[in-house]
Order: structure tokens, then sequence, then C-alpha cells
């Protein structure tokens, strides 16, 4: 199985779209996955604001791990990661029309009630698991 149907399976086992991107690609950069899961914990539904989705957050930092240069510190030792976020984010968005949560499930889910109506439609299984595929083929593209 590939980082792409582990993700997918991940979220699918009640991983949040942010811990089922980086904790699935953490392996590959010799980051604990218990760690993995922690960092990227409270990425999930766009930062629980409808914000940029998990999926989407949890591929930046994957991002940033595989592109940032020996002194991630400095503007030059991030470069390589800001090329490769916008090249990520600019296909997202044209696969999907937006990056934010909000705007993809059509639903603000930091309300109760958007959150409820989440639920009812049942978005988080019928919508969401596609972000997380999308995400992950996108960054094995790139």
């Amino acid at each position: 199985m590939n980082h792409i149907a582990k993700a997918h399976a991940k979220f699918l086992d009640n991983y949040a779209c942010s811990q089922a991107i980086f904790s699935e690609y953490c392996k590959d950069f010799d980051i604990d996955p218990e760690i993995a899961l922690s960092v990227s914990a409270g990425f999930a539904g766009g930062m629980r604001m409808g914000k940029a989705c998990g999926a989407v957050t949890g591929a930046i930092m994957v991002l940033g791990l595989r592109y940032s240069g020996r002194q991630p510190e400095t503007p030059e030792g991030r470069q390589k990661v800001y090329e490769a976020v916008a090249t990520f984010t600019k296909r997202f968005y044209e696969i999907n029309g937006s990056i934010d949560c909000k705007e993809l499930l059509a639903v603000d889910i930091s309300t109760f009630e958007g959150m409820e109506m989440a639920k009812e439609k049942n978005l988080f299984r019928t919508v969401c698991p596609k972000f997380i595929t999308d995400a992950a083929s996108l960054l094995e593209e790139i």
C-alpha cells in the first residue's frame, strides 16, 4: 500500500485530516509517528476555524521537511519550501476550487451549527476523503 492509500485509510480510521497526511509521511524523515500525530492534531478543520484545510496544512508540513535547506532559519534556506508550497497550493486550488475548509465543505465548521450540519450531511466521510487523496497525490507529484 502506498502513501496515498495509507493516508486515506488513516483518515477513514478517525485520524484528523492533518494527522492522516503528516503522520503517513513522517516516517520518511525519521520522525516518531506519535510526535507527528501530536504536532499535526491542531491543524484539522482549518485549525478549527475553517481556514486552510488540514490535508493542505499536513502536506505543507511534509513539504517543509522535504524542501528546507540546511539553514531553514534563513530566507535562503526556506526558498525551496516556499516554491514547493506555492506549487502545491496552486494545484490543490485548481483541483478543488479552494484550499479553505469552510469553502471546500460549504459549511463553517467553526460554529456549532456548521459543525452539526457537516455531521448531518456526513461531509467528513463523503467529501473530505477526496482532499486527503488529492493532497497525498500532489505530494507524490512534487
